[in-house]
This record gives structure tokens, C-alpha cells and sequence, in this order.
């Protein structure tokens, strides 16, 4: 449990202090979960899910008894989160408020992401599906994720789109604000091709108004 504590100040610059961050509700949140998750592990029927419901009431954070939970996990602000049954969740892992980590429909068995070391999930961000998501990868805000996700990958967007691939631990370098969007990099590039495509009108125009007879000749 210490180590939430640990992931805590290491994901929120507003951390000041061990009394603040023993306020968190993210922090209520998971050590409920670990309860919840070591009496479903034994197989009893009824109090995990009843720890579950006494979380989900005093925190807003939904996390299933029967979804696995790696070291130094951070939920930050915490509302409106949801983790399925079947989800597994690695180690060094930072979640926002409204991110889902559900299934696609109604199937039974493995149907909850599968989300590796070192990754960071931004805010209201959908991962749906029995689905991996590789270690050191940034999901941004409102991004919703169907595919498997290689590793070292950003993606955004609301149909996922991977945007970057790096060979390195990105856990501390996540600005939402400035993640890559790549229908303005479309759309960029369509205004510099449409740019040259005017001036070389342009400078047609200006040829034949210097020499009408040019089309001419070139017939």
C-alpha cells in the first residue's frame, strides 16, 4: 500500500504532503480494491462485492474485486472511473477520471483490457475489449481504444490512432494538452498542397497574360 502512496506523489505536482495524499480518494479507492480483490481471490461470494459498492459510494471510482491490480497504481481525481472484472492492470500505471477499462458486450470470460508497465491513461479515455495494451504507452484524453496496442505507442483520437512510437519509458513525460493530432497534420498538409497549387495557378495566369500567343504556340 505504501507503494500507491509512492505513485502519488510521483504522478501529482499538487502533492505537497503524505496527510494530503492520505485524502485521495484514488488512494481510498485502490486499498479497498486490494481488500476486495484478497477475499475474491478466496473465493467468497458476497463481501467483496459489498467493499466494492461501499468504494464506488464514498469515491466515485467503480474497480471490479475480481480485476488485477499491479504495483505503484494512481488514479488521479478518480471520478467516473471503471475497471472490469477481467482487466489486469501492470506496474507504474497512472489513470485520470472518467476512464473505462470495460468490455465490448455481453461475452463471458476474458473480455477487460489487459494494460502493461509504465503507461499513463488521460482523462475519459475509453479502453474496450480483451485487448492489450503494451508497456510505456500514453493514451490521451477521450481517446477509445478497440486494438491491441504495440508497445511505446501514443495514441489519440476516437477511433485510437497511433501517433508515435518511442523506445523509452514515457511515464513522466505526458502533456495532454500538446499530444500529436494527426487530422490537424492531414489538414495541414492539404493547406500547403492547396498554398503551392494557387501559386503555380498563379503564375500560369501571369504567363499567358504576358503572352497570349503562348497557348497558341503550345497547340
Amino acid at each position: 500500500m505504501i507503494d500507491n502512496i509512492i505513485a502519488a506523489f510521483r504522478g501529482d505536482p499538487a502533492a505537497k504532503n503524505i496527510f494530503e495524499v492520505l485524502l485521495y480518494q484514488g488512494i481510498h479507492a485502490i486499498w479497498l480494491h486490494r481488500i476486495a480483490h484478497f477475499l475474491w481471490n478466496l473465493g467468497l461470494p458476497f463481501f467483496p462485492r459489498l467493499i466494492s459498492q461501499i468504494s464506488r459510494f464514498l469515491t466515485g471510482i467503480e474497480i471490479h474485486p475480481g480485476a488485477k491490480i499491479g504495483k505503484y497504481f494512481f488514479i488521479d481525481h478518480g471520478m467516473g472511473v471503471v475497471i472490469g472484472e477481467t482487466a489486469e492492470i501492470g506496474d507504474n500505471v497512472i489513470i485520470y477520471h472518467q476512464v473505462t477499462l470495460g468490455g465490448t458486450g455481453k461475452e463471458k470470460g476474458k473480455r477487460h483490457p489487459t494494460v502493461g508497465n509504465n503507461v499513463i491513461i488521460g482523462a475519459g479515455a475509453k479502453v474496450l475489449g480483451a485487448i492489450k495494451i503494451g508497456n510505456n504507452c500514453k493514451i490521451g484524453a477521450d481517446a477509445v481504444v478497440i486494438k491491441d496496442v504495440p508497445n511505446n505507442s501514443t495514441i489519440v483520437g476516437d477511433i485510437g490512432r497511433i501517433v508515435s512510437k518511442k523506445d523509452k519509458n514515457q511515464l513522466l513525460d505526458f502533456d495532454q494538452a500538446n499530444l500529436p493530432d494527426p487530422i490537424a497534420k492531414t489538414f495541414t498538409r492539404l493547406i500547403q498542397r492547396i498554398t503551392k497549387l494557387e501559386h503555380k495557378i498563379r503564375e500560369l495566369e501571369e504567363k499567358y497574360e504576358k503572352n497570349p500567343d503562348i497557348q497558341h504556340t503550345q497547340r
